[in-house]
């Protein structure tokens, strides 16, 4: 197992969403460059890769329970890692639906379960776990290309697009609050890939794109500031 820890500190990632599909690929790509590693999931009656992942890495990787469109699951998960110090926080959890759908004739719970889990959910998280955080590390989410205004130029997953859009804004705003600190903020944009989220058309791999997702995570920890960057690490416009 590789390390991109020095001496004898070795650091902790706990990534929100991480049972399977990107989520769990970037914990075992953490835990292999060796990191320990947090990584929660909203079922706690499933099996998942995770588990798999957890069962090989002789205590690296530690699972908690989170649905994070539940707010009364933050305090306990807070207090269960109270002791913890967090190197890196990101929220991988997200969803889609009725994608061809214009925004005018979309259901109203359908537009509320997509802007609560992509965008409100994600900021209720980080909110709540921030102080578990290094003064020094990096708190980051998974956004979307789709979610630049400046980028749409085909229209279509409209209500994706704008929980992604808003998404932004919020991590825009809390990274301005904590303009003072040295903390790095981040929102990924990884591309279209082939998860059960993307589904079976999309051109890239998840074994592909991990590493270079987790890549531009590393290169962003000691950085403070927010930056909204593509799978190149290429900042994408707003």
């Amino acid at each position: 197992m590789s390390s991109t820890a020095t001496g004898q500190h070795m650091p902790t990632a706990l990534i929100v969403g991480a049972s399977r599909g990107l989520g769990h690929a970037m914990a075992a790509e953490f835990l292999g460059r060796g990191w320990n590693v947090i990584g929660t999931v909203r079922d706690t009656s499933a099996r998942t890769p995770l588990h798999d992942l957890a069962d090989r890495a002789d205590g690296h990787v530690i699972i908690e329970h989170l649905d994070i469109n539940e707010p009364d699951h933050l305090a306990p998960l807070h207090e269960r890692l109270a002791e913890r110090r967090l190197d890196l926080l990101f929220v991988n959890a997200g969803t889609t639906n009725n994608e061809q759908t214009p925004i005018g004739k979309m259901a109203t719970n359908d537009f509320v379960e997509v802007m609560v889990t992509n965008a409100f959910s994600p900021m209720r998280v980080i909110e709540a776990l921030e102080d578990l955080v290094s003064p020094t590390g990096l708190i980051g989410a998974m956004s979307s290309g789709q979610g630049s205004i400046t980028n749409n130029t085909t229209a279509g997953r409209e209500v994706y697009r704008g929980s992604k859009a808003a998404l932004n804004m919020f991590m825009r705003s809390f990274a301005v609050r904590q303009a003072e600190t040295q903390r790095g903020f981040v929102l990924l944009a990884p591309g279209w890939i082939r998860t059960a989220l993307g589904g079976p058309d999309a051109p890239f791999t998840v074994e592909e794109s991990v590493p270079l997702l987790v890549d531009i995570l590393l290169s962003r920890l000691g950085t403070p500031g927010l930056a909204y960057l593509d799978r190149s690490g290429q900042t994408v416009p707003w």
